[in-house]
């Protein structure tokens, strides 16, 4: 999604921020490579309390000053109290900026994202549970592959006109249930909505999350208002709720509507203005907080160094460990009456385990003279 040729509009826009608000712009240092990102900092945060925190990411070709002003959360912000952070893809050899969800470069996204976390987290008074990814396009791409593999930082995320590789989506490490919202047009001619080679069809990525958080299969039919008769689409809502500890998939179905995020401050395509995708996404994520998303854990969110993360727990047999400190361990597993079930090392950050009996075990990391233990249920 390309958007140079709304520039004289976008600049207009700018003129109109709150005079007290800030958007500071900042670079660090991941992977060797040198990143920047541009954060909304509304007039109403003042530090004295920890904020949410939304990553707002571009689509293919876009860069992070335009998603700012098209998927836009500032007006949200000033009043909901929460900062927004617009970081930049790195560039392919075409010149246009891009996030490696698909595994085409060495670039490590997903380690900018914890960098990102992490730095702004040092500067202000982010609220640990409470980090959340949307974004559009690739972006969208891009907050799924955060759900799958930052899922100790990530809570819950959104995909406007994303999707997933079918690849990725089979292989995904979540590490606990995870509130998704996905917004898709069925007319949508860069991310069909029926899928191809590199995008999974919008209705089985829908399934998937709805059956990975084990949610209602049935869900909740609303038709949104058709409020505006001129923008050439319209609008169906779908809740999957009851899922595991509260989690639900919500589902904009956009009939007629393409590659747009609906209710953006201009059109391009066929843009849905029959709601705000923005608001929205907001109202989804604003209940939901990590902590509660993890099951039979007292400590809030492992500190870097301290152990490594499970997840799915519960699981059907099939789990994912997450280390939080490099080089290689020594995992043991061992069942509720202290019998070897598995040994093994892992010289990765993270591995999958799979066990076929239901039942009780410990996990137990040992690196050194450091050992920590896990408690997972296999049902």
């Amino acid at each position: 999604m390309k958007m140079f040729r709304y520039l004289p509009f976008l600049l207009f826009l700018l003129a109109f921020l709150p005079s007290s608000a800030q958007v500071v712009t900042g670079t660090l240092v991941s992977k060797g490579l040198t990143r920047d990102y541009r954060l909304y900092v509304p007039a109403i945060y003042d530090g004295s309390v920890p904020v949410p925190l939304i990553l707002n990411l571009h689509g293919y070709g876009s860069q992070n000053w335009q998603q700012e002003l098209y998927g836009d959360f500032r007006g949200i912000a000033d009043t909901a109290n929460f900062l927004v952070v617009h970081p930049n893809g790195t560039m392919d050899g075409s010149g246009n900026r891009f996030w490696n969800a698909f595994g085409t470069s060495s670039v490590d996204d997903v380690a900018f994202m914890r960098d990102l976390i992490d730095t702004l987290s040092h500067h202000y008074n982010i609220d640990p549970n409470a980090i959340f990814s949307t974004g559009m396009s690739n972006g969208g791409y891009m907050s799924y592959q955060l759900a799958c593999d930052l899922g100790d930082r990530i809570a819950a995320i959104a995909s406007v006109t994303g999707s997933m590789l079918p690849s990725h989506m089979n292989n995904c490490g979540a590490l606990h249930p995870t509130p998704v919202m996905q917004i898709h047009g069925t007319s949508d001619g860069t991310v069909p909505y029926n899928g191809n080679i590199n995008s999974v069809a919008i209705p089985t990525l829908v399934s998937h999350w709805v059956n990975f958080n084990q949610c209602n299969s049935t869900p909740v039919f609303t038709a949104v208002p058709d409020i505006n008769t001129n923008d050439g689409c319209t609008a169906e809502h779908y809740v999957y709720s009851g899922g595991l500890l509260g989690t639900t998939m919500e589902f904009y179905k956009i009939v007629g509507g393409d590659h747009s995020w609906p209710g953006a401050p201009f059109n391009i395509n066929i843009t849905n203005m029959d709601f705000s995708a923005s608001q929205e996404i907001w109202r989804f994520f604003r209940p939901y907080r990590l902590n509660q998303l993890f099951t039979d854990r007292k400590e809030e969110i492992a500190a870097p160094g301290s152990g490594f993360l499970v997840g799915p727990n519960p699981s059907q047999g099939s789990f994912n460990l997450k280390f939080q400190a490099h080089g290689p361990k020594q995992v043991v597993i061992t069942n509720a009456l202290g019998q070897l079930v598995w040994s093994g090392e892992c010289i990765q950050d993270q591995m999958k385990i799979e066990l076929k009996k239901a039942g009780i075990y410990f996990v137990t990391a040992i690196q050194g003279d450091q050992r920590y233990t896990e408690r997972v249920v296999v049902e």
